[in-house]
This record gives C-alpha cells, sequence and structure tokens, in this order.
C-alpha cells in the first residue's frame, strides 16, 4: 500500500526523519495544561478552558502526525474498548464545555477502509492528553494511539490517575448539557435567562453555578474568581441575581451606543467596564485560554479560604480564588522539631510526654466549607 504524501487539506504528512526532528518540539508542550513540575498531577479539576486548551494542544501535536494500528486500551479501565483500527488515520479535538471530542480519520488509501470514529472525553478530576515515545509511557495511560511507521513510534495518550475520566463512543455531546461559555455565548445566556424558573435558581448563586445544564464549563475555580470579582454573596438566591439581567439597561444609552461618533474601542471599552454575571461566564474562562497554562506554581490562581469574607457573611470562610503571592520557604526540618527547653514543660505535665509530644505546638485545623467541595 502506498502512504499518502498529504492529508485532505493538502498539507505534507511527517514520516521518518521528520517526526524525529520534531519530536522535541512536541514533547516540549505541556501534557497537563496547567503545569504542576515534572510527574505531578495537576491539583485542580479541569474546566472549561482546560479542556479547550487539551484540543488546541491535540490539534497542534497531531496536525502533521500519522497514526496507524489498533487504539489500545488499559486493562484496568472500565471504559468501553475503542474497535478501530487503520493503517493511516489523523487525529483532531473539538472541545464544548466540559468534554472533548476526538475524531479519527482515515486518511485516503487507508486500509482497511472505514469510516471515521469519534470519541466524546469526559476528564473527570484528573484527566489530559500527552504525546510521548511508545517505549516511554506514562503511568496511568488509559487509552492509547500510536503514529503509523517510519520513524520513532510516538503514542497520543490519555492519562487519567484517579479514572474518574470518561469515554464514550459516537461522538455525541451528553445530552442534558448546556450551551458553551466559552463558544456559544449568545445561546448559553439566553438558555440561562429563559430558564430562571426552574428550581435549579432556587439555590445559592454558589451552587447554581455548577450546573452543567445552564453553565457547561463553570467549575470551581471559576465560580470563585466570578463571584469574587462582582463581590457577589456567595449564598445570595441564584434568581435574585440573575433576574436583574432579564432589566439589565446598557452602560451608554443605546442611541448613543449606535452613534457614528463614537469609535469601535471607545464602544468596546464602554461595554467592558461593567460586566455581569453572564458576561464574566464567558470572559474569565477566555482569559484562562489566553493564558495558555503559563502559570508558575509560585504564582498560579488557586482555591483558598478567604480571611475577609463579604460583608453579611462574617460567620463564613468562603473560598474565593486569588493570586498567590510566591511560596515563602519553609525552614529545614530540624528547625521545625526542635524541642523545648526542659524549663518550658517542667510543673507544666511537659515531663512525662514522648519528647516529640512536647516538642510541636499544636496546629489549628480549618474545616473545609461546603463550597469549597468540586464541581462536576
Amino acid at each position: 500500500m502506498t502512504m499518502p504524501s498529504s492529508d485532505p487539506q493538502g498539507s505534507p504528512l511527517k514520516t521518518g526523519s521528520d517526526i524525529a526532528t520534531s519530536l522535541d518540539a512536541h514533547l516540549a508542550q505541556p501534557a497537563v495544561i496547567l503545569p504542576t513540575g515534572p510527574g505531578r498531577p495537576s491539583h485542580r479539576m479541569p474546566e472549561g478552558p482546560e479542556l479547550h486548551l487539551a484540543s488546541q494542544f491535540v490539534n497542534e501535536a497531531c496536525r502533521e502526525l500519522v497514526f496507524g494500528g489498533c487504539v489500545e486500551k488499559s486493562p484496568v479501565s472500565r471504559n468501553p474498548e475503542v474497535p478501530f483500527e487503520s493503517s493511516a488515520y489523523s487525529i483532531s479535538a473539538l472541545a464544548r464545555g466540559k468534554e472533548l471530542r476526538l475524531t479519527l480519520s482515515p486518511l485516503p488509501g487507508a486500509r482497511p477502509p472505514r469510516e471515521p470514529l469519534a470519541l466524546v472525553f469526559r476528564f473527570g478530576m484528573t484527566g489530559s492528553f500527552q504525546l510521548v515515545p511508545s517505549d516511554a509511557l506514562p503511568p496511568h495511560a488509559h487509552l492509547r494511539f500510536y503514529t503509523a511507521p517510519p520513524g520513532p513510534r510516538l503514542a497520543l495518550c490519555f492519562v487519567d490517575i484517579r479514572r474518574f475520566g470518561r469515554w464514550d463512543l459516537g461522538g455525541e455531546w451528553q445530552p442534558g448539557r448546556g450551551p458553551c461559555v466559552l463558544l456559544e455565548y449568545e445561546q448559553f445566556r439566553e438558555n440561562v435567562l429563559r430558564n430562571l424558573a426552574d428550581k435549579t435558581f432556587d439555590q445559592p448563586i454558589c451552587e447554581a453555578l455548577l450546573d452543567q445544564r445552564f453553565f457547561n464549563g463553570i467549575g470551581n475555580y471559576l465560580r470563585a474568581e466570578i463571584l469574587y470579582r462582582l463581590r457577589i454573596p456567595p449564598f445570595e438566591k441564584a434568581r435574585t441575581v440573575l433576574e436583574a439581567l432579564q432589566q439589565r439597561r446598557p452602560v451608554l444609552p443605546l442611541p448613543l451606543l449606535q452613534s457614528p461618533e463614537l469609535t469601535l474601542s471607545q464602544k468596546i471599552r464602554a461595554k467592558l467596564q461593567n460586566p455581569d454575571l453572564l458576561e464574566l461566564c464567558h470572559s474569565v474562562p477566555k482569559e484562562v485560554v489566553q493564558l495558555g497554562g503559563s502559570w508558575t506554581p509560585g504564582t498560579q490562581r488557586t482555591l483558598h479560604l478567604q480571611t475577609r469574607p463579604l460583608q453579611g457573611h462574617e460567620g463564613h470562610r468562603e473560598a474565593f480564588l486569588n493570586r498567590l503571592q510566591p511560596r515563602c520557604p519553609r525552614g529545614p526540618a530540624s528547625t521545625r522539631t526542635q524541642k523545648l527547653p526542659q524549663s518550658l514543660t517542667q510543673g507544666r505535665g511537659g515531663g512525662d510526654q514522648h519528647p516529640q509530644a512536647a516538642a510541636e505546638p499544636e496546629r489549628p485545623r480549618l474545616t473545609p466549607h461546603p463550597w469549597s467541595l468540586r464541581g462536576p
């Protein structure tokens, strides 16, 4: 069989030495979209932006690669087998909300002749894609797609340490999920405002934001950032917050916004000065995508307990998204287990204690707030 020299769009396909030349470039891209150091999984659940970045990674890394053979599943995975085999096929990806569709498309002249196959992935808590040499597969690579010879053999792997990720055959998006907050903003906004009578909006706004029927792509750290920017109390009733958006007036009167005297930049500036909650559900994920996984462990955004709660909710320790300062290094272990002077333990019941118990002061314990639990 003759291998095709180009894909349907006419781009030359990499084989042999071309793949070897570009291998370092492919492997230099972050396999886990949010870098957390070599061999360490991301500490946060993938949300809409991470799925979108994963689709970008797959498309860029696999654009000029030819895959071939069977799709290999790990024996420990409970997900379905992927009944696909082709001598030459390409891989492309598309993300929507918290789902990613991977399409396997046989190339012209490939054997056996067959139709493309699509799989829809949900990443769970630790899912990601990695492109690696076939003889250096990462642990927990539960689905593997191998490149075709000649040249060094690579593997595109779906890696999922905790095994909560899922894939389904057929390529259909999961029923019931709403429009994507990133790619379908107008439909997303209309879907929310049209269904405010739904009982979901009887809940606090911090809970309603996790309902994927209306906020497809929003998760724990995104809702925290959105509510923090707008200074909305997280336990405010969702319908109360969102009903106001039905009557929301533009920052400038409509005739003035349509005036030819205003430049496009002035109109955009006026629109962005006071974004509402639904607009931030679209713009904040876009900010994360634009960052492109460039956060470093010392400054990346993360959830933590806020020490200054919002007015009216002083009794709660809500989790909000803030930008951390570089972490202060801890001292050597010897300074953390240093014994107290004997004079401080005598007469206080400390003399009979185990030396280690007397050495370490009691540490405060934080009780996780229910809102700190991650969403679906």
